[in-house]
């Protein structure tokens, strides 16, 4: 009988200990309340099927790490890291490209990768005023690595502004968090919404976050892999729109609200969003096309509303993971590549369209409601949303609108 009470007891301590931890820490709002991605509610963008895991770890080789810091009631941000590919990546470097849909933005590494259309390092995404921070953690850490020796590094770190819910003029991210996503790092399912350099984004008037789609060419068009991971954190300046449902609009939440609806003297300027687009395939490409499919990215982009605010920083990178086209770092010979031509890009620039796409609804699906800094960060209202889609007839356009066999009479 005694043993029982002493049971029960530590029993209700040790639940109670970790209620106060979750409460603390945000876990439990950004694990157990389960939201659905894009597809699991019918919303089927496009018409190329998605691969296994509809992530950009789809790409043989592609790994993803989250590191989550949440310290209420103000910090809540964290890093991603994309390792682009196996083996020691400043020997034998990824050919790469970084796109700018708009400039606006701290992304360090893109002039040597102009220069040389190489990615040489992992990719890491965090807030705006830690990518410093970030981009030394990292070199310090690839320097450690076994066989490494002293050279230069060109680290890639992006951002966004997720300063509505989280301090970062408080500098909250050191090298414990870096080191935690690239150790994490690994292929498969990657989480999605409100975790990495997502915790703390918005997307449009809602919570946003880190999202993921790939899509897979027919062998008929060359059997590749293209996979999209964005940091989605796309501001007020535009209106949400889901395979051309006016879902922002029907919502309330849509631009320049105010002034549409009042007759105004004043106006106050926006505050632009951001978004880092990701772009993985493993079609053999050369930067100058990857330049191409990282441009493509932004017509995704603009599928979902954006319209590349003033204030916004909207980039795309965007590397091929294939050996007939990655090289080593030096030789004193030519180095064969095999790469393709230009006529067969076509069906790629529409998988990332797609791909990005379907990544920024994606986040927008997954991500939890955040709060900090006196402010709130809602979640995308699920079942409002599926009633606007239904009404607009845009979901499961896998079995209404099979490709190829569109019903003019629009039967199913």
């Amino acid at each position: 009988m005694k043993n029982n009470i002493v049971r029960n007891v530590t029993r209700i301590i040790l639940i109670t200990w970790m209620m106060v931890f979750i409460n603390s820490t945000g876990f439990a709002k950004s694990n157990t309340e389960k939201r659905p991605r894009a597809r699991d509610i019918g919303l089927v963008v496009g018409t190329m099927r998605p691969g296994q895991f509809n992530a950009i770890t789809d790409v043989a080789g592609v790994r993803v790490g989250h590191s989550t810091l949440i310290k209420e009631p103000d910090i809540h941000t964290g890093v991603t890291a994309i390792i682009p590919a196996p083996g020691n990546l400043y020997s034998n470097p990824v050919p790469g490209w970084i796109h700018a849909g708009n400039g606006y933005g701290k992304l360090i590494g893109v002039s040597q990768n102009h220069e040389f259309g190489e990615i040489e390092t992992p990719i890491l995404l965090t807030c705006t005023l830690c990518v410093w921070t970030a981009a030394q953690a990292m070199v310090d850490y690839l320097l450690e690595q076994p066989g490494e020796s002293q050279h230069t590094i060109n680290p890639i770190v992006g951002e966004t502004n997720d300063s509505i819910v989280n301090n970062m003029w408080a500098h909250p991210i050191t090298a414990t968090q870096v080191r935690e996503a690239l150790n994490n790092a690994k292929s498969g399912f990657v989480e999605e919404g409100s975790v990495g350099a997502g915790t703390g984004t918005q997307t449009y008037h809602w919570k946003g976050g880190i999202g993921t789609s790939s899509r897979v060419l027919p062998s008929s068009l060359g059997g590749y892999t293209v996979g999209v991971l964005v940091q989605s954190n796309l501001l007020a300046g535009a209106t949400l729109t889901m395979n051309g449902a006016p879902v922002g609009r029907e919502l309330g939440a849509y631009a320049y609200k105010k002034e549409l609806e009042q007759d105004r003297k004043d106006h106050t300027p926006v505050r632009g969003g951001s978004i880092m687009i990701v772009v993985a395939t493993d079609a053999p490409l050369d930067s100058r096309n990857l330049q191409r499919i990282a441009a493509r990215a932004m017509m995704g982009l603009a599928r979902t509303g954006s319209v590349a605010e003033n204030g916004s920083g909207d980039y795309a990178i965007a590397f091929s993971t294939s050996k007939l086209v990655r090289k080593k770092r030096d030789s004193d010979k030519p180095w064969p590549t095999s790469s393709l031509l230009n006529p067969s890009m076509s069906p790629l620039f529409t998988a990332t369209v797609e791909a990005t796409q379907e990544a920024i609804y994606n986040a927008l699906f997954k991500a939890t409601t955040v709060s900090g800094r006196g402010n709130t960060l809602n979640a995308l209202p699920v079942e409002k949303t599926i009633s606007i889609l239904k009404k607009y007839r845009v979901l499961n356009w896998d079995t209404t609108l099979p490709p190829g066999k569109v019903n003019p009479e629009g039967k199913k």
